[in-house]
């Protein structure tokens, strides 16, 4: 059976310098690579970016214990590239948010384009709302929890880490999937090729409730959602023909 890793300890950024002090940016009046670099020389504290009115590349390649609150919906690749930070969007995001986060929290209080969590190594990426296709495409160890919907080929390509689907999933759901861990709370439309669904076990329960209550996904029932893993037939090139169907 596939187990998933122990839940994060904390919501990343957690770290971070208490309420009160922070940066204040207005994103219309300034452009995006002085907002970036603004934010990428703070070694800690809080920042709002005001008027971001989907702004691409908001708060990407942060590297520093910094909770940057982007006031308004962002365009793609929100808080990608990050590491140490929280980031959060008052509203949804385009396509590619959190993509290849080490490290970190980005939190869209919306929906969400395709490709949320795009090769993310790290850290945890929470979308309050529904994401489009593609999410959690190429995950390599992040955390990917979504409170609505996913769209079509979630988990495609998802070398490791967990998603977890607050809503129903639509079709090829964990195509090509690897060694990550997918749960769904409601209906699966489809499975992808080399998917396949896995009895949930104790631990299975005990992950997802603690990343759902630390969520605040409080319509997710940890004991009755659908675990999917890797039928583990994606790697039969690498040996002999004798050998087919295992690693």
């Amino acid at each position: 059976m596939t187990s998933p890793p122990h839940p994060p300890d904390q919501r990343a950024g957690g770290q971070g310098a208490p309420p009160g002090a922070g940066l204040s940016l207005d994103a219309a009046a300034m452009t995006t690579r002085e907002i970036n670099r603004s934010l990428q020389a703070l070694p800690g504290g809080r920042a709002v970016v005001a008027n971001p009115g989907g702004r691409h590349n908001l708060a990407v390649g942060l590297d520093a214990p910094v909770h940057v609150e982007i006031d308004g919906p962002a365009g793609f690749y929100a808080g990608g590239l990050g590491k140490q930070a929280r980031v959060t969007v008052n509203g949804s995001a385009g396509g590619g948010a959190g993509e290849n986060l080490m490290s970190g929290d980005v939190h869209v209080r919306g929906s969400a384009g395709r490709s949320t969590a795009a090769s993310a190594r790290g850290g945890v990426v929470v979308v309050d709302g529904s994401c489009a296709s593609h999410a959690g495409i190429s995950l390599k160890g992040g955390t990917l929890a979504i409170g609505g919907d996913a769209g079509a080929y979630c988990g495609h390509l998802a070398q490791s880490g967990v998603i977890l689907v607050g809503g129903n999933a639509g079709p090829c759901l964990g195509d090509s999937l690897f060694e990550a861990v997918v749960y769904v709370n409601g209906k699966i439309a489809g499975l992808g090729d080399g998917a396949v669904i896995e009895e949930l076990d104790e631990h299975d329960a005990t992950f997802v409730k603690v990343l759902a209550d630390g969520c605040g996904f409080d319509h997710v029932a940890p004991s009755q959602v659908t675990k999917v893993v890797s039928a583990r037939r994606m790697y039969q090139m690498h040996h002999r023909h004798d050998d087919h169907g295992a690693y």
